[in-house]
């Protein structure tokens, strides 16, 4: 019943959350071009804000738990399970103050209003996942450019999205060299559930009434331990907090 129920309110849902990508795509163009990072990243907050009420749409709703613990004026490495797309607007959204940007696979980075040009002129970088040779360099150079601005990365090392909400095998390769060229850093590990409920049928229609959450867990600086044991401690973190 509930499937039925959710092909019209997807349809609305898709109406506006196309509508706000439509819209501030050129808003960013602007604000970028004529006013700067500083505003293009307002208007790409702004954003992401709209993006979240589009979801309530669909009668979903979302809790934070713990943002008072990002460390601020250093930079950051957050490292979380991905469930959804949802994940990216909910970090863009609550972690704005971190200015986050993301290790995106390249698909993205083309056709997709607002998507797209956040994607490659806001800080964050596209890879491809099957030219590890293209992708590790990428990944450095986003680890300098946080370590010299006091930003953050967000990396998933699942690589794809569970479309259960089930962990997936976590990969060191990313979350290494970001730590190895940004030293300064804290790894802020962030376990997200039931966004994949959004999705749970597919692209359409969606699911109805998830209760997304996103917890941030403790910062651990990387001077202050070798990466193995930085790296199992992270995956522990997020995935004993991963209901499913």
């Amino acid at each position: 019943m509930q499937k039925i129920i959710s092909y019209p309110i997807s349809i609305v849902f898709y109406f506006f959350f196309a509508l706000a990508l439509l819209i501030f795509h050129p808003i960013q163009w602007i604000c970028l071009n004529i006013f700067g990072y500083q505003a293009h990243k307002k208007s790409v907050d702004i954003l992401n804000g709209c993006l979240l009420r589009c979801g309530h749409i669909l009668g979903t709703t979302f809790s934070v738990e713990g943002v008072a613990l990002v460390p601020e004026k250093v930079p950051v490495i957050f490292v979380s399970n991905h469930q959804s797309l949802y994940d990216i607007v909910l970090m863009i959204w609550y972690l704005r103050k971190a200015h986050p940007k993301f290790v995106s696979k390249k698909e993205l980075g083309k056709g997709i209003p607002s998507v797209s040009f956040n994607l490659k002129r806001g800080g964050s970088v596209l890879i491809d996942r099957k030219d590890s040779k293209q992708a590790l360099p990428t990944i450095k150079g986003l680890a300098e450019y946080i370590q010299k601005y006091n930003r953050s990365a967000v990396i998933f090392p699942e690589g794809t999205r569970s479309k259960t909400g089930a962990p997936k095998s976590f990969s060191e390769n990313g979350m290494k060299i970001l730590c190895k060229y940004a030293p300064d850093a804290y790894v802020v590990p962030v376990t997200i559930n039931n966004s994949w409920k959004i999705f749970r049928y597919g692209m359409f229609p969606l699911g109805l009434g998830a209760r997304v959450s996103m917890k941030i867990h403790e910062p651990m600086k990387v001077n202050d331990y070798d990466f193995n044991t930085l790296f199992e401690i992270t995956q522990e973190k997020i995935t004993s907090q991963i209901k499913y």
